[in-house]
């Protein structure tokens, strides 16, 4: 687990490079598929010379008999590695059957196979989501997926010498029914699962999915990831020492929402998570997403890219990079 002297005194920030977005409907936003040269010169351009860099990558696991195409995105991630450019592997649990001992031994696997270009490994997406079977709330046996897959992982990069490797999981911001939704996995997994936890993710989306005024959105972030820490977290369980990630946050274009007001709004939740950092201990920042998934498609889940989809930098891509090279590690 994390000591307070590993607190990191900068944020890491990362992007998740495909073209792939899940929507709220289950299904999948799609279009162009993904330039690998197009997306190294873009990963290169964001990271500022070889300070390091998180490049997320989503890996499904889900029963043999399963239908459908196990998500991969973006395909190879593992190429993106490299030159300062670490893996943020994220291992989704989609198993119809709920059959957590063959997920267990997904993560393993994973471990093994880019445990030595990981920095971080997320055990499922966005657990506490049900109804939506693009993320893993909606899966049987979700809870016991998270604590077991965490402590799988966990063993097994000890067992594979990966010291450096990060093993968590995540979470939606927690209201209503589901606010206990940490310390029911605590309750579940006890001080083993709690022990194993070296962060804390949090995928949050600040005037997309409920709108929020611009002169809100400062406060409203930093009222939001403080209530997130002292009142979901750590009474919990969850050790204030364990930094929390900001493991996706994006704000997308199209009809009335401008490529200009992105670069503000990026600017602005920045600006806002760095600000409250110390008092939050926030490690990194993910920003979903690089490109959009199709900048052709009006639809909400087709346009969070800093880029269109054929790589034209929106303003957001300037700010972004301006705002790793000024706050990044």
């Amino acid at each position: 687990m994390t000591s307070t002297s590993d607190m990191p005194d900068a944020l890491i920030f990362g992007v998740y490079p495909g073209g792939i977005t899940g929507d709220d409907t289950g299904g999948l936003a799609t279009g162009p598929a993904d330039d690998p040269e197009r997306i190294l010169d873009a990963l290169r351009s964001l990271q500022s010379g070889e300070r390091p860099f998180l490049v997320r990558g989503y890996l499904g696991f889900t029963d043999p008999d399963d239908p459908r195409t196990h998500v991969r995105t973006p395909e190879r991630v593992e190429r993106y590695a490299g030159e300062g450019r670490a893996l943020d592997l994220v291992a989704q649990f989609q198993s119809r059957s709920g059959d957590v001992a063959g997920f267990t031994a997904f993560v393993r696997d994973l471990v093994r196979r880019h445990g030595h270009r990981a920095m971080t490994l997320q055990v499922t997406e966005e657990p506490n989501v049900e109804g939506n079977p693009t993320l893993d709330g909606y899966y049987p046996n979700i809870r016991r997926a998270v604590v077991e897959g965490v402590l799988a992982a966990k063993d097994e990069a000890r067992r594979q010498g990966f010291d450096h490797l990060k093993i968590g999981f995540n979470t939606t911001p927690l209201f209503g029914p589901a606010a206990g939704f940490v310390a029911s996995l605590v309750e579940e997994g006890g001080q083993a699962f709690a022990d194993a936890l070296d962060y804390v993710g949090l995928d949050f989306f600040p005037d997309v999915f409920m709108p929020v005024s611009p002169d809100r959105l400062h406060d409203t972030v930093t009222g939001l990831l403080a209530l997130h820490r002292a009142e979901r977290l750590t009474p919990a369980g969850i050790d204030p020492a364990v930094p929390l990630y900001i493991t996706e946050n994006g704000w997308p274009t199209g009809p009335g929402r401008t490529a200009e007001q992105q670069a503000w709004v990026v600017e602005t939740i920045i600006r806002a998570v760095d600000g409250c950092r110390a008092a939050v201990n926030i490690g990194g920042y993910v920003h979903f997403a690089l490109r959009d998934a199709d900048s052709s498609v009006p639809g909400l889940f087709h346009r969070f890219g800093l880029m269109t989809d054929d790589y034209a930098p929106k303003p957001a891509f300037a700010a972004y990079r301006k705002l790793i090279a000024e706050l990044g590690r």
